[in-house]
């Protein structure tokens, strides 16, 4: 499981009650390539997409709010935001690193007056090394009281010291409880359940509402409310084309002012992608989920995945994963995950995060072919040695290009050609040659 770096925590009714802080431990019709390579490089249109708060650069981060019913008729609001470290300008203080960043909370409602809050907060890690971590590495988590009906949510996350700034505005609807009435599916990492509605609740939020493909348990913490006796209510799970992939019912023993359920899914047990929630029939309530190959890459087509990682290397374990029957997937995944890992000792994979930072800067150097960035010669060279150390154009805007690249460390000069007039850039025969004998040299020193 992943260590995160700090999550903190404060309960708000017009005013702070309480604070403290936690860290967890540690289909048919598929979508195109050009809409997976869209996923891979804008997870913030995605998750915005799933109807999460999400921002890109420079403060990138994604959010939910997740809502309990409280005493008499408020409701608990739950907000939680997934920020990364890299994002954050961390400065040395003794033998660790500091970053400080602010957080500012607006929940509007159609003829009220917005409540409005905003947080310091800091995150210090041991290493430089964590401080350049790509992946979801700082949980804030906020709770509030409201009264149910619709708000417009805003959130905004500020560096103290770059004053780096993003934000994120979404809808959301508080609903109103009732007897025999039960809260949507909350997706968690930790959940503690409570005894009576005055109770705080205890619980984590999985803000992203993602799990990766063959590793961590995907938890949905689901609440019942003053059931007069036992009963049964239904809860099920649904893939991208709404077909059912698991159903099982909660059982509330009935006679308490709330009790609750826990679901534990397994990613390799569903399907790759977007999955919905649902609890009930009348009324149903639901949360959205993702199952990816992890949460830094929203992919989430098996074969696509695999097709991505044409310049990576390691040709025999994709092969062995592409041939594999769909029972054996996931654990050659994380096999292929941990096997690839320079690094045991973090929870991310930073040679597959440089390789896919590649192919999103490839893709938006080289567009000047008619393809894909990433599927050009230079865009595979790009993605596997790096950016040249020199760049030379012999003849630009002529449909005889030639183009000079220059590697000083691998002592490598290649040549990129428009032989046909059309625009390609192709790698000649000889530089051909070259590039995969230094490629296949470096390969050989990895292992």
């Amino acid at each position: 499981m992943r260590r995160l770096v700090l999550v903190a925590v404060s309960v708000l009714a017009a005013a702070a009650l309480g604070c403290g802080s936690w860290k967890r431990v540690g289909s048919e019709e598929q979508p195109r390539p050009t809409e997976t390579l869209t996923r891979l490089l804008n997870t913030t249109q995605f998750y915005q997409r799933l109807g999460r708060l999400a921002a890109g650069d420079p403060m990138p981060f994604v959010g939910t709010v997740a809502f309990a019913a409280g005493p008499a008729d408020s409701v608990i609001a739950v907000l939680g935001l997934s920020l990364e470290n890299r994002a954050f300008a961390f400065q040395r203080e003794g033998n660790a690193f500091v970053a400080r960043y602010r957080v500012a909370l607006s929940f509007k409602r159609g003829g009220a007056a917005p409540v409005e809050l905003a947080r310091e907060e800091l995150v210090r890690v041991a290493t430089f090394k964590e401080t350049q971590r790509a992946d979801e590495s700082v949980l804030f988590q906020q709770v509030l009281r409201l009264l149910p009906g619709e708000y417009e949510v805003t959130a905004t996350v500020r560096d103290a010291s770059s004053t780096a700034e993003s934000r994120a505005t979404a809808k959301y609807t508080a609903p109103t409880y009732g007897t025999a009435t039960y809260s949507a599916p909350v997706l968690t990492y930790q959940a503690t359940g409570r005894g009576k509605l005055s109770d705080p609740l205890t619980l984590v939020l999985n803000p992203r509402g993602a799990v990766g493909y063959g590793s961590d348990t995907l938890l949905a913490y689901v609440e019942g409310y003053a059931f007069p006796g036992p009963t049964t209510v239904p809860f099920k799970v649904l893939d991208e084309q709404e077909n059912t992939i698991y159903d099982d019912s909660l059982r509330f023993r009935g006679g308490r002012e709330v009790e609750s359920q826990v679901v534990r899914l397994a990613p390799d047990s569903v399907s790759l992608g977007e999955l919905e929630l649902v609890v009930g029939a009348q009324p149903e309530r639901s949360a959205s989920a993702l199952v990816s190959f992890t949460q830094a890459w929203v992919v989430t087509n098996f074969e696509e995945m695999l097709d991505l990682l044409r310049y990576f290397g390691e040709d025999e374990r994709i092969g062995q994963m592409r041939r594999a029957p769909p029972g054996d997937r996931a654990r050659l995944w994380r096999e292929f995950y941990e096997a690839t890992d320079p690094n045991s000792g973090t929870p991310e994979n930073e040679a597959l995060n440089q390789y896919f930072g590649r192919v999103s800067a490839a893709n938006q150097r080289f567009k000047d072919e008619g393809v894909p960035g990433w599927r050009t010669d230079r865009g595979e060279v790009f993605i596997t040695l790096g950016p040249p150390d020199e760049s030379v154009e012999s003849t630009p805007g002529t449909s005889s290009r030639i183009m000079r690249w220059t590697y000083l460390t691998h002592r490598l000069e290649i040549y990129f050609q428009d032989e046909t007039g059309f625009g390609r850039l192709r790698l000649t025969p000889g530089s051909r040659a070259e590039y995969e004998r230094i490629l296949s040299r470096l390969r050989r020193q990895a292992q």
